[in-house]
């Protein structure tokens, strides 16, 4: 059966599609492509003989992927493989989506949230979050990068999904099992750069512009000479991964970094676009925003004329999780030095999301963020954590935040995400303790490429006073490291965080009202015996947690049901409550 290929490049003056050309062929069949209108180049032949690889050669040089590839079977820098996504076996033909006010988010990361790292043995374990109280799974990245391991963020081929982790067959049946357990699945996507290995994209038009700059590559052009297509193209990729993949949503990583400097930014187009897809199919489709802006534009609906925001659905909120792990652990230095403000909990349990909205942040040297009427923009817009892949791998030693304090700390760390406002996202492993740290790692075959990133590494981490203690990121055992150990779930100290979590977890979906309430009493203060008592009162629930101290400390009982505690037991009667260290009851 003859299939049409197509590519865009605009500035060549010969293209040959490539067919066949697998790692142990010598040679491939050539076919000349005709160049027709706005740069592109098409040809139709066969691609069955060949086992649907094929390649392209732009003016005479080496075979390069099809940037809009769908399948890497043989790696970033081998020929794609054509992908029917109709022919998917799906069977959620009744489902109907979770919409973003709803979302209680398990970011997870495929290649070690199992020891087998794919598709088909993280559904194995998808009614672990059913019965958690999970409601959004949220996978890291999956579109294809060099070698079978790494966090995703250094992707090359946006369209094709990773084929380690059991490539675009594997992810449709993982999305069709999370649908059936009744769970949306949200993506992680990578559109503000490409990583440095594998990235051909520019021998073939001019899908990077030298007029902007990312901390992490060449950034995409999106408002210079070409860039009608250059959008087209991340436009296309959203509409696949939505409508092809079934899948409900996206995270989209660091949007700051996407510079555009249009009329109509890209991220309007996007929202735009998820819900012309949404109200066509009747399922929710909810795009969220990583944003170092602290900006609500972010997520405020879009209005005629060019009035209002930009329309996305929500946007990680990253300075609640900077004020719970000062609150939690006493760590102070770079950024999470103004965090230590005795002003930053109540603010961002009590009443925004953003403890920069217009301060000075010390950090950067100048004034930042935007403060948030949540009259106006909803609460639940805004994503927040205790932990995110970012703040546990970046770190030296991939170690997580329950491991440098109490329990009784990361108990109170949970009451007060899960009984806030905000939407809350945990990060795999983060509900039962997980004892295994996440480190960063990669498998590039370029010895230079792997040693630059090991100096880089251990160079960053030595100004903060860890050098010598950086994980390989290339050795394999820091992969295993990283793995979940799901023996340990069923251990009594693991199994009693686990509950704690679950207990709340399903609390809050079963009262979307007090869990969303906009204004909270939160204060502070000395408990006589080396702690702090905290409390935050919000319509419909109360938390009361002590950190640190001596000895047991009594206080009043909130009115109302005793909904939780930790450690577990009876906190107390007679009206009395009595609060060991590292401790916190929530009442409602």
């Amino acid at each position: 059966m003859t299939h049409e290929f197509t590519l865009w490049a605009p500035d060549a003056d010969r293209v040959d599609l490539l067919l066949g050309a697998r790692p142990e062929e010598a040679d491939a069949a050539r076919v000349p492509m005709e160049r027709g209108e706005g740069g592109w180049w098409a040809a139709t032949a066969d691609p069955a003989p060949h086992d649907g690889r094929y390649a392209f050669a732009v003016d005479g040089g080496t075979a390069v992927p099809d940037p809009r590839s769908r399948h890497q079977p043989d790696g970033v820098h081998a020929p794609s493989r054509l992908v029917d996504t109709d022919a998917f076996a799906w069977s959620d033909d009744a489902w109907t989506g979770v919409p973003m006010e709803r979302a209680a988010v398990y970011e997870l990361h495929v290649g070690t949230f199992t020891p087998e790292g794919t598709f088909a043995a993280a559904a194995e374990r998808l009614d672990h979050l059913v019965d958690l109280g999970i409601t959004v799974v949220e996978l890291m990245p999956v579109a294809a990068f060099p070698g079978r391991h790494g966090w995703g963020y250094d992707g090359v081929a946006p369209y094709a999904v990773h084929d380690a982790y059991g490539g675009p067959t594997g992810l449709a049946a993982f999305v069709d099992a999370a649908h059936a357990a009744g769970l949306a699945v949200w993506l992680d996507v990578v559109y503000n750069h490409l990583g440095p290995s594998g990235n051909y994209l520019s021998q073939a038009g001019p899908y990077f512009t030298d007029r902007h700059h990312t901390p992490w590559g060449d950034a995409v052009n999106l408002d210079g000479p070409g860039s009608d297509e250059v959008r087209a193209y991340l436009l296309d990729n959203t509409a696949m991964w939505l409508q092809d993949y079934h899948l409900d949503g996206l995270r989209l990583d660091a949007v700051h970094a996407l510079h555009d400097e249009r009329a109509v930014h890209l991220l309007e187009e996007l929202a735009a676009l998820a819900d012309e897809i949404a109200a066509r199919t009747g399922i929710p489709r909810s795009l969220v925003a990583e944003s170092d802006r602290n900006d609500p534009a972010t997520v405020s609906r879009r209005g005629p004329g060019g009035a209002g925001g930009l329309g996305l659905h929500g946007q990680w909120a990253d300075d609640v999780h900077h004020a719970l792990h000062v609150l939690l652990t006493g760590e102070a230095q770079g950024y999470y030095a103004d965090f230590a403000d005795p002003g930053a909990i109540p603010a961002v349990l009590g009443r925004t999301p953003f403890f920069h909205d217009g301060t000075f942040s010390s950090f950067r040297e100048r004034a930042h963020g935007r403060p948030v009427d949540l009259e106006v923009t909803e609460p639940w817009r805004f994503v927040a954590s205790l932990q995110t892949h970012d703040q546990i791998g970046n770190r030296a030693v991939g170690d997580r935040i329950h491991h440098g304090i109490p329990a009784g700390r990361h108990a109170v760390g949970a009451a007060l995400l899960l009984t806030a406002p905000w939407t809350p996202m945990l990060f795999m492993g983060e509900e039962w303790a997980a004892s295994t740290p996440w480190q960063y790692f990669t498998d590039h075959e370029e010895e230079w490429l792997a040693q630059s990133i090991r100096e880089g590494r251990q160079a960053e981490f030595a100004e903060h006073g860890w050098a010598g203690q950086v994980p390989d990121p290339q050795d394999a055992g820091t992969v295993a490291a990283s793995t979940l150990d799901w023996s340990e779930v069923g251990d009594d100290e693991h199994a009693r965080m686990l509950d704690l979590y679950r207990t709340l977890l399903r609390w809050r979906a079963a009262t979307p009202a007090a869990a969303r309430g906009t204004t909270a009493s939160v204060v502070r203060e000395d408990d006589g015996r080396g702690g702090e008592i905290l409390t935050v009162e919000r319509p419909g629930v109360v938390v009361v947690a002590r950190l640190g101290g001596e000895g047991t400390v009594e206080r009043d009982v909130p009115a109302g049901e005793v909904l939780a505690t930790f450690p577990p037991g009876d906190p107390g009667d007679g009206g009395v409550l009595r609060l060991g260290p590292d401790s916190v009851v929530v009442t409602r």
